[in-house]
């Protein structure tokens, strides 16, 4: 009887899983483990939102995995040495493992591959699970990555992609492999956000099926997407963050679709995968600056109640105080909301973008480190923008995508009886109206921002 482990780390679901598949065409019997791994709360990467996220995920696939005969092995300790356990408990042959990103998933790897070689197991790692293209698979000539995503689109649309795989109708488990309680719930964690999403597979693929067919989905997402009253995104990035859901499947049922809708979706998902492949490529820009600009960023020490304002949304800037709001409330923020909060603090504000990026990591449910790290460095100038220098005024944003203002009142209740646009400007309220809200004066003047920023970027 051979045996075969699963490794399960950002790609937590049945369908459209390369390494079970594998796994089950290689093995008699597979063991699906999941290990709970102390270096990411070292890294204070265990924010609440994500716990509880994940939390849902674990039994949502434990229980799909029991509805086939099987189980999901919960280990806990560090990564390595749980996996190599349970290889050798079973007696298994090779060990299946998605392909990963960071820095941290590639030493990951090579420990694994090094440690299990020991014990005689072979490590097949796959690509294309996390990413809808694997992140070496599209480069130009000369570099082992695309710095501006224009280039790396047209080649990406170009690359044929796999069939997605259905989820295995049986999975037979060792029955003599010690397992693990699943973590526990969302109750019993403290600081999760009230309106945070269900997690799992069952929960994203029934948001995509639901959005597919809705009045505001994927046939009008590109007229809609930016829309911040409308609420017209798909919110399946954080099912795509913790593998909830297949980014191959999702490309490939959007593309059946066809439409200018589906187009603009998948061109958002090529964005995933061009952060992906970035990151990959220079794991440093996780905290470090991928094009230097020599910025001489405020800090902590020297804005200390200017970040506690924008954290707080209290920064006087309606649509940005909306958006610091949802992302406490929800655990989530809409696209073109997380720009211009961003903007607001690096470009307006002048702060060092990683005091925002971690921020974002500490609420986000889809707090992931090539997306949040990369985009936030595209909004700084640092990143990948062929822009660098743009910046996106939250007044003139606000009236061209929340143009009646429904956004803004829905998140800052203060500002709810200011009717239309006048809400994304209430400083030019006449003065007893002014006087009656329960809202600050603006942080900052926009010119004196816009100023500084300049100045600081030698662009006088």
């Amino acid at each position: 009887m051979t045996v075969a482990v699963v490794l399960f780390t950002s790609d937590l679901r049945l369908h459209d899983h390369p390494p079970l598949r594998a796994a089950l065409a290689a093995a008699d019997e597979v063991v699906p483990l999941f290990v709970r791994d102390p270096a990411v709360h070292a890294a204070g990467f265990d924010a609440p939102n994500r716990c509880a996220f994940l939390a849902d995920c674990l039994a949502d696939l434990d229980a799909s995995l029991r509805d086939r005969g099987g189980r999901l092995v919960v280990r806990e300790g560090p990564v390595v040495r749980e996996v190599c356990a349970v290889a050798a408990e079973c007696g298994a042959v090779e060990v299946h493992l998605a392909a990963g990103v960071s820095g941290y998933a590639r030493r990951r790897e090579e420990r694994l591959r090094a440690e299990l070689a020991e014990q005689g197991v072979e490590l097949r790692v796959h690509d294309a699970v996390v990413t809808a293209v694997a992140p070496g698979a599209v480069t130009p000539a000369g570099s082992d990555h695309y710095a501006v995503f224009t280039p790396y689109f047209r080649r990406w649309s170009q690359e044929s992609q796999r069939v997605p795989l259905p989820a295995p109708r049986r999975v037979r488990v060792p029955g003599a492999v010690r397992g693990e309680a699943l973590p526990s719930g969302r109750k019993k964690l403290a600081g999760v956000s009230p309106d945070l999403p269900a997690g799992g597979e069952t929960a994203g693929r029934d948001l995509f099926a639901r959005w597919v067919r809705s009045r505001t989905g994927l046939s009008h997402y590109e007229e809609g997407h930016d829309d911040l009253a409308g609420d017209a995104t798909s919110r399946l990035s954080p099912y795509l963050h913790f593998g909830a859901v297949s980014a191959v499947d999702l490309v490939h049922r959007a593309r059946a679709g066809g439409g200018p809708g589906a187009d603009a979706f998948v061109r958002q998902l090529c964005w995933r995968d061009f952060h992906h492949q970035v990151l990959a490529a220079r794991p440093a820009t996780s905290w470090d600056n991928y094009r230097t600009r020599h910025d001489r960023w405020r800090t902590e020490d020297d804005a200390a109640e200017d970040i506690a304002a924008w954290r707080e949304g209290r920064t006087g800037y309606p649509v940005v105080d909306a958006a610091m709001r949802q992302l406490r409330r929800e655990g989530w923020m809409h696209n073109r909301a997380r720009l211009l909060a961003a903007s607001f603090l690096t470009k307006t504000l002048y702060v060092d973008w990683r005091i925002g990026a971690r921020h974002f990591l500490e609420l986000l449910v889809d707090g992931d480190i090539a997306n949040n790290q990369l985009n936030w460095q595209w909004v700084a100038g640092t990143g990948t923008d062929t822009r660098p220098h743009r910046v996106l005024n939250p007044v003139l944003q606000g009236r061209r995508y929340d143009p009646r203002g429904e956004y803004v009142r829905r998140w800052v209740p203060e500002l709810a009886d200011v009717a239309g646009q006048k809400v994304h400007e209430p400083w030019r309220l006449p003065d007893d109206l002014r006087a009656a809200l329960d809202y600050p004066a603006p942080l900052i003047d926009l010119a004196d921002g816009l100023a500084r920023f300049k100045h600081a970027r030698g662009r006088d």
